[in-house]
């Protein structure tokens, strides 16, 4: 079963390939995606990875947090699941 980390701390220049590239010194990739801002393109700093199994991911997390990555001290650790988005937390008028 994969296991996704999320991934912190990315440098603005580093693209998918290049964070794919970096997890696979580790063990088997299954996907690797640098969050973008919807409007822009532009990095949001963060991603996530996805590894073949928990034994790679674990080994991820112990080896790649805080080591550098295009120059940047990078944070890795274990995703937690997306927070549902419906459920009010946005801004409203009141009148």
């Amino acid at each position: 079963m994969a296991s996704k980390l999320y991934v912190g701390g990315l440098a603005y220049s580093v693209a998918d390939k290049e964070l794919e590239a970096f997890f696979a010194e580790i063990g088997k990739v299954v996907s690797a995606v640098v969050i973008k801002d919807r409007d822009s393109g532009q990095s949001k700093g963060f991603g996530f990875v996805e590894m073949e199994n928990d034994a790679d991911a674990k080994k991820a997390i112990a080896e790649l947090n805080g080591k550098d990555l295009s120059g940047r001290s990078i944070m890795v650790s274990e995703a937690r699941p997306q927070e549902d988005r419906s459920s009010g937390g946005g801004f409203r008028k009141s009148y």
